[in-house]
């Protein structure tokens, strides 16, 4: 790790990188390089070490992440500034393992949209996606069977490529428990062969009943936390999936964090997400919590 008080004396001299408190890397260009700014952010991305690419049996896999990455305003904090916005995920996947989109909560991606993001991104890298607000907030779980046939179409490619992490189905909070609705439900979605994570809002639906329905089903329990509600952390499925809601965590929270995933991880795959801010703070916990769930 370089030291920045190390650097040369007339910094407008100096064309390289180093690594910054937060652990991101923070680019500074020679004023006078003819090096475009393209080529320095294609530089500065492929001089990053990739994360170690999962390969054969992923049990034990982590994939840590946030709720989306194009954020601007990440910037100095995660991003370098010399990154341009289209090369956000790119470099993101250098630190990243997975990412949840919430771009399918209002739209379904298209094939090409999808291709790019899958290039961008390396092998061992998992999308999940928010389940469309038609399914969650409009419908809720009823006569559902033709919008869920056409989101599993939409994310084919990333299904093909090995590449999908969960479909997350959050209900809003005005919606109560009703596991006759949810079992039928289910019968229907699971037809089309997506992993899926419920996360509940009311506090009605943590009860046996509705995890018998999910172990039923090989659907997961979203475990949520968050200032208002936080959901029991019961097994339901051979995957676990996370999403860590709050503005702020201590140090002792995220030590219990990486503690739970590393616990999880051991028994199947787990899939956990930092809330997203104006500032970088929940990707900044991300990567801490990846690395130490990698080196430790």
């Amino acid at each position: 790790m370089l030291d920045p008080l190390a650097f040369p004396k007339e910094p407008r001299r100096f064309c390289g990188s180093f690594f910054s408190h937060t652990g991101t890397v923070v680019l500074v260009v020679d004023a006078r390089t003819r090096m475009s700014p393209k080529k320095a952010a294609d530089r500065e991305i492929s001089r990053l070490p990739r994360l170690a690419e999962a390969a054969g049996d992923l049990r034990g896999q982590a994939f840590i992440g946030t709720s989306g990455w194009a954020y601007s305003s990440w910037k100095p904090g995660f991003y370098p500034q010399a990154v341009p916005q289209k090369k956000f995920l790119e470099y993101y996947a250098t630190q990243l393992n997975s990412v949840e989109v919430n771009y399918t909560f209002r739209q379904l991606p298209t094939e090409n949209m999808l291709t790019g993001w899958l290039a961008a991104s390396g092998a061992g890298f998992r999308f999940s996606f928010k389940a469309p607000q038609r399914l969650t907030h409009v419908l809720r779980l009823r006569g559902c069977s033709d919008t869920v046939a056409a989101l599993s179409r939409a994310l084919a490619p990333v299904v093909a490529a090995g590449r999908m992490g969960v479909v997350l189905f959050q209900l809003p909070p005005n919606f109560k428990a009703d596991v006759p609705r949810l079992d039928s439900f289910l019968v229907d979605a699971n037809k089309c062969g997506l992993r899926m994570a419920f996360e509940f809002r009311h506090s009605t639906w943590f009860c046996d009943e509705v995890y018998a329905v999910l172990r039923h089903h090989c659907v997961a329990l979203c475990v949520a936390q968050s200032e208002d509600l936080e959901t029991p952390d019961v097994v339901t499925a051979p995957f676990k999936c996370y999403r860590f809601r709050k503005s702020e965590y201590s140090e002792a929270q995220l030590d219990v964090i990486e503690k739970t995933l590393r616990r999880q991880s051991a028994e199947g795959e787990v899939f956990a997400y930092f809330k997203h801010e104006e500032q970088p703070t929940g990707a900044i916990c991300a990567v801490d919590t990846l690395r130490r769930l990698q080196h430790q």
